[in-house]
């Protein structure tokens, strides 16, 4: 059996072995928002799509920013997107699926956010004042458009990729560069009004002009930490043992070092602008977040989704050793998985933490599901672009320049 075949053997073993997680994740999921809403009475299955809505935006925050880095690799070229493309362009075609897997938010919309809750709203003048934007039908059809830009974006990337691979035409070349600058400003311009329809809105009475950003770093840094792991575990098989070397892998752990940098100089200037300012209608969120029971969760964060990481991926030995760089991103995804929970459950855990585990079981069947279809489609190309103009040397001498 060839290097290849056994690559997609153990590609297609961890599918199934996904797929069978996800499927049992869903179903003690279902299970347990059942026995909640027997118990719940009025808000049946709200704490279900709680736990969905929280795992939902961690797994797809995964293929929007393998969308995002995709096309920065090709504005920009460089060796770094090299070994790592394949597998950005796999996660960028499954948001398609990721659509899909929305629509059971789009089911509990006034379980989550008492904006859809009329007899909420008509009590409430502020929320009278933003109807005209946070309405149902307008929230679904934002959602709609989202999604359309995102899968349009990802399917010309790749099918211009594999008719590059099947050809060798260096016009497609051309074409993803040319998509890459306006999809980058579309990405941005959806990620953003995703991130306040999605997850802002759940305070509704709350705001920050940076919080798209934040979402957007979050998003490129998970993609990131996901592909190198991925990358980890393939680096053995051909060809990418072939051409890829040590002294390669610093320009991608220099670039989860800027993320990192960019998610703590985010996180901390939307803090600073708020808590300067100190206005009622945006200190209650931080102060809910930043004291009390949800103090521990901030300060792990502080420590370990910047002082650590950050002095990690100072070091050229650690960007050097492709084992030890997947760790240092093993360790930033479950952060980022942390951080999610941070921003998003204390809009309706207003006390304290609540680790349930039906928000385990969320994060597992989601999760499963989402990496199956990611492995599924993993395999369907080489794990190296063959013929892109830019790589050829490396692929024919085993290193770049």
């Amino acid at each position: 059996m060839s290097s290849v075949d056994t690559a997609q053997v153990r590609i297609g073993r961890a599918q199934k072995r996904a797929l069978a997680l996800g499927v049992v994740g869903f179903l003690v999921a279902v299970i347990l928002g059942w026995t909640a809403s027997q118990k719940a009475g009025a808000v049946a299955w709200q704490a279900f799509v709680q736990s969905y809505i929280f795992a939902y935006v961690f797994w797809v925050a995964i293929p929007l920013g393998c969308l995002a880095i995709l096309m920065l690799h090709h504005l920009t070229g460089g060796w770094w997107g090299l070994p790592i493309r394949r597998i950005l362009e796999a996660g960028s075609r499954t948001l398609l699926l990721m659509g899909v897997l929305f629509i059971p938010i789009l089911a509990g919309l006034s379980r989550l956010y008492s904006w859809a809750r009329p007899e909420v709203v008509k009590d409430d003048v502020l929320l009278q004042h933003k109807l005209w934007y946070l309405t149902t039908r307008f929230f679904t059809l934002r959602a709609v458009i989202y999604f359309a830009i995102w899968v349009i974006l990802a399917s010309f990337l790749n099918r211009w990729s594999a008719e590059q691979d099947r050809t060798g035409d260096r016009r497609f070349k051309d074409r993803m560069e040319a998509l890459a600058g306006p999809g980058l400003v579309l990405w941005g311009l959806t990620v953003t009004g995703a991130a306040i329809d999605w997850v802002m809105s759940l305070d509704p009475h709350w705001y920050s002009t940076i919080y798209g950003m934040i979402f957007m770093v979050i998003g490129c840094l998970a993609a990131m930490s996901f592909s190198v792991v991925v990358l980890s575990r393939l680096s053995d098989s051909e060809p990418l043992m072939d051409c890829v070397q040590p002294k390669r892998f610093l320009d991608i752990g220099n670039l989860m070092l800027a993320f990192v940098m960019l998610w703590t100089y985010m996180s901390f200037s939307q803090f600073l602008i708020i808590w300067s300012g100190n206005l009622r209608s945006e200190i209650p969120w931080y102060q809910q977040r930043v004291f009390g029971k949800w103090a521990p969760i901030a300060v792990t964060l502080l420590v370990l989704h910047f002082f650590v990481p950050f002095l990690l991926l100072l070091q050229r030995g650690v960007k050097r050793r492709l084992h030890v760089l997947s760790r240092v991103a093993g360790l930033l995804l479950v952060l980022t998985l942390v951080d999610i929970y941070w921003l998003l459950v204390p809009s309706y855990e207003t006390l304290a933490p609540q680790f349930r585990l039906l928000d385990i079981f969320a994060v597992m069947g989601i999760g499963g599901v989402w990496l199956a279809a990611f492995l599924g489609q993993l395999k369907k190309l080489p794990l190296l672009p063959l013929h892109d103009p830019r790589f050829e040397g490396v692929l024919e001498h085993g290193h770049g320049d």
